[in-house]
């Protein structure tokens, strides 16, 4: 009997228990991605980046979830990084969603918020959400870095971004509870690394001011530029070329 028909003759805790512990065998597989993840998105904020986080219903609470514990903090104090949930805006969404329609109310917010380097982080149980997939189109217009957190792969919203962690259940109560898993388990692995995303930043900083500093100084560029010696009492053409004529009074003068 497979987890899923003992599930369905269970009791509704049972059921849902047994839906999760079967999906968390291959969920498992996705520590070295979440793990890379975190190195990558430590450094990224740490250098001055922004992650920008987006999804629609339970996904959009989860979203905002994600971008509380990293503006906050997850468990250790440190500093604030630079994370927005873009349905939070709640003015923004509703005028985008009146003037140029739903499937635009994360793609202008990306376009608009979003610079080269920074990452878009898309949460959706079907992959299949059009304003999603119009956000990672403009994402790479601009030339962001797309994550996603979705339900089965193949899907649409998986396919169009650079990488993702897809959870293998059919129920979306699952998919979700492993994204709430996924977001706490990335945040931890963003503040594993920022201690190593900080001392590079610092040798990056360091070796920049040494590189001024030994950079050689063109005396010449600074000396005053000397007029040009005058022969036959003609024009003269100092640094900025400006010509004196000694003549041009005396022309000034005579008769047309």
């Amino acid at each position: 009997m497979t987890t899923s028909t003992r599930a369905a003759r269970a009791g509704l805790l049972d059921a849902h228990l047994a839906l999760l512990a079967e999906a968390l065998l291959p969920y498992r597989a996705a520590e070295p991605l979440l793990a890379r993840w975190g190195t990558e998105l430590a450094g990224i904020l740490v250098g001055g980046g922004r992650l920008l986080v987006a999804g629609n219903g339970g996904s959009a609470a989860e979203a905002q979830h994600l971008t509380a514990e990293l503006v906050g903090r997850l468990r250790d104090e440190r500093r604030p990084l630079s994370a927005i949930a873009l349905h939070a805006e709640t003015s923004a969404l509703t005028a985008i969603g009146n003037d140029y329609g739903y499937d635009e109310v994360f793609a202008r917010q990306v376009r608009a918020h979003g610079r080269p380097g920074d990452v878009l982080l898309l949460m959706s149980t079907s992959g299949s959400s059009g304003n999603l997939l119009a956000a990672v189109a403009a994402a790479r217009e601009v030339g962001l870095r797309c994550w996603a957190f979705t339900g089965p792969t193949p899907n649409p919203l998986a396919d169009a971004c650079h990488e993702a962690l897809g959870v293998a259940s059919p129920d979306s109560q699952v998919v979700q509870e492993l994204h709430l898993v996924s977001t706490h388990v990335l945040c931890e692995y963003v503040d594993r690394a920022l201690p190593t995303a900080l001392t590079a930043l610092a040798g990056q900083a360091a070796a920049s001011a040494a590189a001024s500093a030994a950079r050689p100084v063109d005396a010449a560029a600074d000396d005053p530029v000397e007029a040009s010696p005058v022969a036959d009492g003609g024009p003269v053409r100092a640094g900025v070329e400006v010509v004196v004529d000694p003549t041009a009074d005396r022309r000034r003068g005579d008769p047309a």
